[in-house]
């Protein structure tokens, strides 16, 4: 608890200059400025950093780049690993396990311990590791590092404590589970092939015990060569050369006969009786060609050879198509008798499983369903049905359907928006699916008591916006969108449209969400924003389409048609919606070389459309192209429900848009926001000589994420996700225009420039100048970023692996820098009640924007209060009031009572547009205020404003516009993403810096609570990504597939493991079925075989140290024996632990008097003994 005073008044200067250079805004963290005043404020501050610690909740999407696959028959989970380290363990739905391997290498190979909670990884560092499933966040117990051969292939026989493992070296060592040491029993390659052959078989591909005796392991070599091994007599039964590479084997339940899958797309299959030749060799999709040759096929990389009772057995194997058929798509065969059956898959297959009904593979397999893990995606495939069709995946696989570009995180919704956004999205549903249930069914999970609603919303490079239920850990998708259908299809032959159909003129680069009055704000990478109304009902609308030109420049010269001279200050009905004007041709709009002007990227529908209920688009803003030069990306976005007011800006200035009369009221650059408060006096700049120099780089801000030299497909994020071998550093310089490499000149008082409302067609021909590329590739990317104006030069690079890039930049705040550039890029906007001016009485409607020089304007609205007026009278915008400075780009604005408490920004509570009308209850709109000045009896008026920049915090008291507090967040970084959020009934304001640290500040007094490095290395994926909400969460894409939560309170990490799922469940091993007499006896002696008499230390010996190093991992050897984790099951194994104690101390006691028992018994026969021997002589005996 604190308590802090405050002067309210007299501590700065009258001019707002003087707010800035005012010495009270120290630069020690939480410095105050006091002086004897009878006004003060108290705060009292809960929070202490006690409160906070970060930790990782849970991680959703496909796993990215995956190498392995597993599956648990018994316990029914699910595993893949990924070629970063990471292992996904994946149950019923909410139940779903992130963990990660240390050293970041590969997953290989995957083997679960079927039905004993256990799992062991094989990864590309030659290390096997055991990791222990019976607790919610699984722990490695055992690592064994390989020194002197490369682990290429383990196996792991079902009930067995030992494991198989295959080197590249040929050589077969074996492992013990429980203790994870190597035993001293190896299976050297020249032992295992004849002595006459003179080449290396290579590397061990497959390990397999026979079906009908254990005792016998199947080892496959690369080559071709197949050993039988006999474990007890340590010597080969069979041997098979052939002469095709093997990829894999699978056996008959029988054990008579095995299946081979070869590179040339062959399928062998070989009989134990007579193995010098195949017993059957198929080419299944080998066709004969008219010259009598066959088709050359593709290698089949796995094959599965899987019986069933009531019919024929099924082999299913993927790869094996002809290379004459260019262009098809991977495969996966399904050959059940005579039919074949191909599933054609949309990615390349990295590994696919059978299900089976039993775990025995002695007995009658029994396949149900197929997993197939494919590059991008991971499908089921029904066995049951003839037509195979996929099961419903219940998990969000599909998060990168189209590339994610940007993401928003809502953790206080209203409780009614998820189940209504649900029941819109059921509709659109895909069909077809499997009617069985979702064959992954293990583990266990339950809602817990710490639920509330929670929305994340991602938008994609297609256009495309989805929204997920976030809610109890888990994520569900909702409803999906696609912001195209508001435009016309771009046409190949329409000049510049040609190059646009080849990038994602759609993409989506910010929203903007009111969950209360469920309005909907998108902005495009085609300097484009779309408004969206939820409507329960299906509707014919027309979109209206807005047009503004904010490129500006004072020396070029318009000629404003008779519908053009409306200046930017405009009345209501100079932008009529409906209103389609042809423009005029002016020296700046066409020409005859074809410069584009007063044209909008993309064409809006101008046609009535029918739309389905859900979110239906009613305004769609366009900046249009200035003298040849295309519009600057917008770089930040605020809407209000309550005001029915939308803003927006870019580097070159801000406008203001009235949704609910569809006109605009203000455009202008932020270089004449200032009127006469400017605090830098800038050097005009003489006009550019080349109008063209930005049109080389126009539009390719999605483009110039990255490249992909095969398709050119081109997406936002995919060049900063792929691993990289070479990083490339990406150079990051403080610009006051994120073109000033490119721009020259300055902007002008909009007054000058037309703000059009209707829809200019200007005929540019083809024969139009084409905009120049710098060879192969794309030139050097430059755009405005959202949350901190950043001159980004990216590298232009042409491989998969050069997409990571790390944030390194120089930062300079010096005044002399900001004369070489002119302008300045709007960062932040923010509607509110505030007050703009220090003689200010009451709050009134406020916008405040800030910029990529840590400028601060304050722009006062007054906007009719009535409803019939609202439509009518229009919204009149006065000039600039407080003008407040900070170090750095401003990211982000708060408000908070003098109490210390949030105030929210005012709201319109929904209603349905489309609703029939009701001529006794007229609709009306229905307003809620949270006026900052509602607690004005208890500490005065004002309210304290928070204001972060990329370098700084800093707390002013309005309507004074004093400076109570500021705090220097960073010298070396800088902020990325800052957000006034809630947690445990108090604020505080969060803040991610490009260095990966994760920081909070106490509100208001900016007191460091948590520091924590978190991401050693941050790239541009996690930085465009990252955002905080409130409940002490956040989230960022952690891969191209994958979004990570992440909470920073300690209280959610203390529950965390009661909100995961249990990953095992305690099920009775299925008993195996009773073999008949005869089988038993003519079988083997499968039954009769102990591993642990071969391998064991006393038989086999102990094996080298230097060939491998036993690593004990941290959670110990005993946490195989754990249960579960948590107070209950503490208290669970203590009492057993006494319960064991005491039923040992009893045995104990037993023994003693059984062994008390004995020795009197021995005594009394002693005595007797001697007494019958004692009178007689030595010769009687």
């Amino acid at each position: 608890m604190k308590k802090f005073r405050k002067v309210l008044d007299g501590l700065t200067t009258s001019s707002p200059g003087g707010t800035i250079g005012s010495p009270s805004c120290g630069s020690a963290a939480g410095t105050p400025t006091a002086a004897p005043t009878p006004k003060e404020i108290d705060v009292q501050e809960t929070l202490v950093s006690e409160n906070f610690q970060l930790c990782k909740t849970v991680r959703h999407g496909f796993p990215y780049q995956p190498t392995a696959l597993a599956f648990d028959p018994v316990q029914k989970l699910l595993a893949i690993g990924s070629r970063s380290g990471g292992v996904r363990i994946l149950g019923r739905p909410g139940v779903d396990c992130y963990c990660q391997h240390e050293s970041g290498s590969a997953v290989l190979q995957l083997q679960f311990l079927i039905n004993e909670g256990a799992l062991v990884t094989a990864c590309a560092d030659d290390t096997l590791h055991l990791w222990n499933l019976r607790q919610r966040r699984p722990a490695v117990l055992h690592s064994l590092k390989f020194n002197r051969e490369r682990v290429t292939f383990c196996h792991l026989p079902f009930q067995s404590k030992w494991l198989y493992v295959g080197t590249e070296r040929g050589n077969t060592h074996i492992v013990n589970i429980e203790s994870f040491i190597l035993s001293g029993y190896v299976i050297m390659w020249n032992k295992a092939i004849e002595l006459s052959t003179k080449t290396h078989p290579g590397p061990v591909v497959h390990l397999s015990d026979s079906p009908k005796d254990e005792g016998k392991l199947l080892i496959g070599f690369e080559s071709g060569t197949i050993v039988q091994w006999d474990l007890r007599a340590k010597k080969a039964d069979f041997r098979i050369y052939y002469d095709e590479a093997i990829h894999s084997v699978s056996w008959h339940h029988e054990g008579k006969q095995f299946m081979c899958s070869h590179s040339d797309g062959s399928l062998t299959l070989w009989n134990l009786r007579n193995t010098s030749k195949p017993f059957q060799v198929t080419f299944p999709h080998g066709k004969i060609q008219k010259d009598g040759r066959k088709e050359s096929c593709k290698p089949i990389l796995k094959v599965d050879y899987k019986t069933s009772r009531s019919s024929e057995p099924f082999v299913i194997f993927s790869g094996g198509l002809s290379y004459d058929k260019a262009g098809r798509r991977p495969a996966l065969t399904i050959m059940h008798g005579k039919a074949i059956t191909v599933l054609e898959m949309d990615y390349p297959i990295v590994e696919f499983m059978t299900l089976c009904e039993t775990p025995y593979n002695n007995e009658v397999q029994e396949p149900y369903a197929v997993v197939v893990l494919l590059e991008k995606d991971l499908i089921v495939v029904d066995l049951t049905q003839s037509n195979y069709p996929v099961f419903e995946n219940p998990y969000p696989m599909d998060i990168h359907e189209s590339p994610v570009t940007c993401t928003a995180y809502f953790a206080d919704c209203p409780p009614d928006i998820i189940p209504i956004l649900y029941s819109i999205g059921a509709k659109h549903k895909k069909t077809g699916y499997s009617q069985k249930e979702w064959p992954v069914g293990g583990g266990t999970w339950t809602l817990g008591s710490h639920t509330y609603p929670e929305i994340i919303i991602t938008g994609h490079a297609d256009g495309s916006i989805k929204f997920w239920d976030a809610s109890a850990i888990t994520l569900q998708m909702l409803y999906k969108m696609k912001t195209s259908k508001a435009f016309e299809k771009p046409k190949p032959g329409e000049g510049r449209a040609a190059e646009l159909l080849e990038e994602d003129p759609f993409a989506v680069q910010m929203v903007s969400w009111c969950p209360q009055s469920r309005v909907f704000c998108v902005v495009g990478i085609s300097a484009h924003i779309i408004l969206y109304r939820f409507s329960k009902y299906d509707a014919n609308t027309q979109i209206v389409s807005l047009e503004v030109r904010l490129q500006c420049e004072s020396e070029d010269v318009i000629t404003p048609s008779d519908n053009e001279n409306n200046p930017c200050f405009s009345e209501p009905g100079s932008h009529s919606p409906q209103s389609h004007q042809q423009h005029a041709a002016s020296p700046g709009s066409g020409t005859s070389e074809g410069v584009k002007d007063s044209i909008p990227c993309l064409k809006v529908k101008d046609r009535v459309v029918r739309v389905p209920p859900g979110y239906q688009a009613e305004l769609v803003i366009q900046l249009l192209w200035a003298d040849g030069e295309p519009p600057q990306q917008i770089s930040s976005l605020d809407i209000n429900s309550a005001y029915g007011l939308l803003a927006f800006g870019n580097c070159n200035g801000l406008a203001v848009v009235d949704y609910l009369q569809k006109t605009i009221l203000l455009c202008m650059s932020t270089l004449d926001l200032y009127g006469a408060a400017d605090p830098y006096q800038r050097l005009t700049r003489s006009p550019r000589r080349n109008r063209q120099s930005t049109s080389e780089f126009c539009m390719r801000g999605l483009s110039n994420f990255y490249s992909d030299s095969k398709k050119r497909i081109r997406t936002s994020y995919q060049s900063l996700t792929e691993l990289s071998d070479n990083q490339q550093s990406v150079d990051m310089e403080r610009s006051k225009s994120p073109t000033s490499d490119h721009v020259n000149g300055h902007c002008t008082s909009p007054t000058s420039q037309p703000c059009s409302a209707g829809k200019p067609r200007i005929p540019v021909g083809p024969e139009g100048p084409r905009l120049a590329r710098r060879g192969p590739g794309r030139p050097p990317f430059r755009k405005a970023q959202s949350a901190a104006c950043m001159e980004i030069s990216l590298p232009v690079s042409h491989t998969e692996e050069s997409r990571e890039n790390s944030f390194s930049r120089s930062r300079s705040s010096s005044v002399s820098s900001i004369d070489r550039d002119t302008k300045e890029a709007v960062t932040t906007l923010q509607f509110g009640e505030s007050f703009a001016r220090k003689s200010d009485a009451l709050p009134t409607p406020c916008l405040w924007v800030g910029t990529s020089l840590g400028v601060v304007l304050v722009i006062p609205m007054s906007i009719p209060t009535d409803q019939e007026e609202r439509m009518e009278e229009p919204v009149t915008i006065g000039p600039s009031g407080a003008v407040l400075m900070l170090k750095g780009s401003v990211l982000r604005f708060g408000f908070l009572d003098c109490l210390g408490a949030l105030v929210q920004s005012p709201y319109e509570v929904w209603r349905d547009p489309n609703a029939p009308e009701d001529p006794e209850r007229p609709r009306r709109r229905k307003l809620v205020h949270f006026s900052p000045s509602s607690s004005q009896d208890a500490c005065g008026e004002g309210h304290l404003a928070v204001l972060c920049s990329e370098r700084q915090a800093k707390v002013f008291l309005m309507p004074s516009q004093s400076c109570l507090f500021v705090h220097n967040i960073t010298e070396a970084s800088f902020v990325l993403r800052a957000d006034v959020v809630s947690v445990c009934n108090s604020v505080c304001l969060a803040c991610f810096c490009a260095n990966g640290h994760v920081m909070t500040l106490s509100l208001p007094s900016l007191r460091p609570l948590m520091d924590v490095n978190y991401l050693p290395l941050t790239d541009m994926r996690i930085a465009r990504t990252f955002c905080f909400t409130n409940g002490g969460q956040a989230l960022y894409l952690s891969s191209p597939t994958e979004i990570q939560r992440i909470t920073y309170i300690q209280e959610m990490c203390d529950n965390l493991q009661d909100m995961l799922g249990e990953l095992f469940t305690p099920i009775e091993t299925p008993e195996a079925q009773n073999r008949g007499f005869l089988k038993g006896f003519f079988g083997g002696n499968a039954h009769n075989f102990d591993r642990e008499e071969l391998f064991g230390e006393a038989a086999a010996g102990k094996a080298s140290r230097s060939l491998a190093q036993h690593i004990p991992g941290q959670a110990g050897v005993e946490g195989m024996k754990v249960a579960a984790s948590g107070a209950v099951g503490e208290l669970a194994r203590a009492r057993i632990a006494l319960d064991e104690r005491g039923q040992r101390l009893g045995e104990l006691e037993e023994r003693t008097a059984l062994m008390m028992t004995s020795a009197e018994t021995f005594s009394k026969h002693a005595h007797e003994l001697m007494l019958k021997c004692k009178d007689k002589k030595w010769y009687q005996f």
